[in-house]
């Protein structure tokens, strides 16, 4: 079973860290601790540290598109991927395609370790923006942030079924909630199965996943506040703020 978000494609970026708890309570996936036997591999101080499934879950499903980093044979590689989350296991499971041409397939098929990660709102902070400035000038700039990383084993996957049914789920996350959405079965089969040829699916059961949210919770509150009211008088990101809003 996939992961359906009755979401306006237009709020995915600030509702679905609020509802997500309430949709994932309908679902069997295991709220496990954060980290495995590996433990804890990225930078992140405890007061930045998420553990929570249901926001974890809820960035990536709302951030699909994510880079794709293995370190194999053919030394390190990279690539933007849009992702569709599943349940299974005890963290979820991702899937994704690759064009048939892509180099990094050689490095799954290998079994290399893999590293994915999500990105979400971010902003840049500016020092102005603290009270503080105003009383010691002891401020400096930074950037505020939410990212997900994870990790696992891929399983690749040529089954010309498996990647539509991949194409169709990601395609439909995104356009469910345009007045005329798209689907996959509109354009010609022919052209469809042409495209399929060139396409192989992979399947990466989550192993350990982290993330971290940096949303200047180390500021005093007056600072804190500080930030919210600087973006929203700037027409800064509006996700950020609902985030800040939210801590």
């Amino acid at each position: 079973m996939a992961f359906v978000f009755p979401l306006g494609i237009a709020n995915w970026t600030i509702d679905l860290f609020i509802i997500w708890p309430l949709i994932i309570d309908q679902l069997s996936v295991k709220m496990s601790p954060l980290t495995d036997k590996e433990g804890v591999i990225m930078h992140c101080p405890g007061l930045f540290r998420e553990e929570r499934m249901e926001v974890l879950h809820g960035l990536i499903a709302a951030y699909p598109l994510a880079t794709l980093i293995t370190a194999g044979r053919g030394g390190l590689m990279a690539n933007l991927i849009p992702f569709s989350l599943h349940e299974g296991g005890d963290y979820g499971i991702l899937r994704a395609h690759l064009a048939r041409g892509n180099k990094q397939l050689e490095e799954l098929c290998e079994g290399t370790e893999i590293l994915v990660v999500f990105q979400g709102p971010e902003s840049y902070v500016t020092p102005s923006w603290y009270p503080s400035k105003t009383e010691h000038g002891k401020v400096v700039p930074t950037w505020n942030f939410v990212m997900v990383q994870v990790r696992g084993d891929a399983r690749v996957i040529k089954d010309s079924g498996w990647i539509l049914a991949q194409l169709e789920q990601l395609t439909n996350n995104r356009e469910r909630e345009r007045e005329y959405p798209w689907k996959v079965s509109d354009a010609p089969e022919y052209f469809i199965e042409a495209q399929l040829k060139g396409l192989v699916g992979i399947e990466i059961s989550i192993r350990s996943i982290e993330g971290k949210w940096k949303i200047s919770q180390n500021r005093l509150s007056v600072d804190h506040q500080g930030v919210i009211d600087g973006l929203r008088a700037e027409g800064g990101c509006p996700a950020m703020v609902a985030l800040m809003e939210q801590r």
